[in-house]
């Protein structure tokens, strides 16, 4: 009996923390299937936008719709640097 492997599916997570008072929460976001969540630590942030992502493949799925995938190998992400302006104010975001 031969069996049917599983396709595993690759997708960009965006972490970034914020300070909500006195304590830090990281928020993440999957822009191709327009995910997002939060938590305490990274881990738990991971693990819950993991569980958001395979509910919305199931709903794309269940509704016959086709599923997004993020070309991962082929995505650059990366900052650049910037000179301030004199007189700004800045804000971290």
């Amino acid at each position: 009996m031969a069996t049917m492997q599983k396709q595993v599916l690759n997708y960009r997570i965006i972490i970034e923390p914020e300070k909500m008072g006195k304590k830090i929460v990281y928020n993440a976001a999957c822009p191709t299937l327009g995910v997002y969540d939060y938590g305490d630590s990274i881990d738990e942030v991971l693990k819950s936008i993991k569980d958001g992502i395979e509910l919305a493949i199931e709903y794309l799925r269940d509704e016959g719709q086709e599923i997004p995938v993020d070309d991962v190998e082929k995505q650059v992400v990366t900052t650049t640097q910037v000179e301030l302006p004199d007189n700004s104010k800045i804000a971290v975001a």
